[in-house]
């Protein structure tokens, strides 16, 4: 039940699927990301890791059994694993691509797992392109519509990309803090009317121009 729970609120939140009306709670991620090429040129998915706060991470881990205690070992966490990205499907794993303007779908994650350093849990995983392209210009853009998750691109390294032909460059667009004001708005805001998509306006873009 616990982990069944774990996978909901992290997809979803614990507010949202219970419908209450309040100001929601977050959880914070920190996030990196690697495009990855093929040796054509093509991109052929996204690999990400998400660092999640040590509040939240603390409440993930309630209940499970490790070995050492305070540690929980990839094996151990594999069962959660599981869930994340399970529960994650209904949300489009939060991560959204268009090539030359055209909108891409990605097939579900591979390679996923969980690990637990320093009180903290990070979600890996890989999203594969369900058509890899090549393209001029990838975006790419992480982010929850409902603004419970708030993403942050991390301030070291947070855009990898690998194997991408010679010549390609990236930026990063990094959302404004918008927790304070998005805090002041309730449940019924965010799923109904201009605000449907709210948090949009606090998406991470990353462009990726090739010649």
């Amino acid at each position: 039940m616990m982990r069944r729970l774990f996978g909901l609120l992290l997809a979803a939140g614990l507010t949202l699927a219970a419908g209450a009306a309040e100001a929601h709670p977050h959880v914070w991620i920190t996030a990196t990301s690697e495009l990855i090429y093929a040796e054509d040129g093509t991109i052929t998915g996204v690999r990400h890791a998400w660092t999640f706060d040590d509040m939240f991470s603390a409440y993930a881990v309630q209940g499970l059994e490790g070995k050492t205690k305070g540690a929980y070992s990839r094996e151990e966490l594999a069962p959660l694993a599981q869930t994340n990205v399970e529960s994650l499907k209904e949300y489009a794993y939060f991560t959204f691509a268009r090539a030359d303007g055209k909108k891409e779908r990605f097939q579900e994650p591979v390679d996923y797992f969980l690990d637990y350093k320093d009180t903290v849990l990070t979600l890996h995983f890989t999203l594969p392109l369900k058509n890899p392209v090549k393209s001029k210009q990838l975006v790419l853009e992480v982010f929850d519509r409902s603004f419970f998750i708030d993403f942050q691109m991390a301030k070291d390294n947070p855009v990898k990309l690998v194997g991408a032909p010679s010549g390609c460059q990236m930026k990063l667009e990094r959302p404004s803090d918008g927790t304070a004001s998005a805090q002041k708005l309730n449940e019924q805001t965010f799923m109904n009317g201009e605000n449907a998509n709210f948090g949009m306006m606090f998406a991470n873009k990353i462009t990726v121009d090739c010649p």
